[in-house]
């Protein structure tokens, strides 16, 4: 177990930038020390449970550009950047118009509106805000909030699972 998680940290660690790729960025170089802090991209639990619960909510709050705003959150909230853009990823293209209609059901249910019947699911996501607006909003935000927390929360428990259970086998062992 411990060489496979070996080998998964050196293939991350391939694939995360190092100080000179900040440097050298020019619209990035006045971040560099920012972006070059480890804990932004080691998989510890804090940093992904704060990553997961950053791309989430971005994922949901916002329908365009979710994956630069996260990455800013993610330097200010000290989060894991590529779990953050992973998840972010929820929300995409292919995606995004089941989210909707999921956020206008649950909006208009939580404002009291009657959900009409025949939404349609070929309008454009601009489209679907400026027909559906309001109890989509209110949908996504109620979407961005819930899974945020239940994202922090699982990663947090589930790693905790994992500690539990390891000390366990370990104690056994003795």
């Amino acid at each position: 177990m411990k060489q496979s998680q070996g080998l998964l940290s050196k293939t991350l660690q391939r694939w995360v930038p190092d100080k000179e790729f900040w440097a050298k960025h020019p619209r990035l170089q006045p971040y560099a020390d920012k972006l070059s802090d480890p804990q932004l991209w080691r998989l510890q639990h804090e940093a992904v449970a704060r990553g997961v619960a950053v791309g989430l909510f971005w994922g949901f709050a916002i329908p365009a550009a979710q994956l630069l705003v996260a990455a800013v959150h993610c330097v200010k909230w000290r989060a894991n950047i590529p779990v953050a853009a992973l998840m972010t990823m929820v929300t995409n293209p292919l995606t995004i118009g089941f989210w909707l209609w999921l956020a206008y059901q649950l909006g208009s249910r939580v404002l009291g509106d009657e959900v009409q019947a025949d939404v349609s699911m070929s309008l454009l996501p601009a489209q679907w805000l400026s027909e559906y607006g309001l109890p989509t909003l209110v949908g996504m935000g109620l979407f961005a909030v819930g899974t945020a927390t239940g994202g922090y929360l699982l990663v947090k428990w589930s790693w905790r699972l994992n500690v539990v259970i390891k000390r366990r086998k370990r104690k056994q062992n003795f």
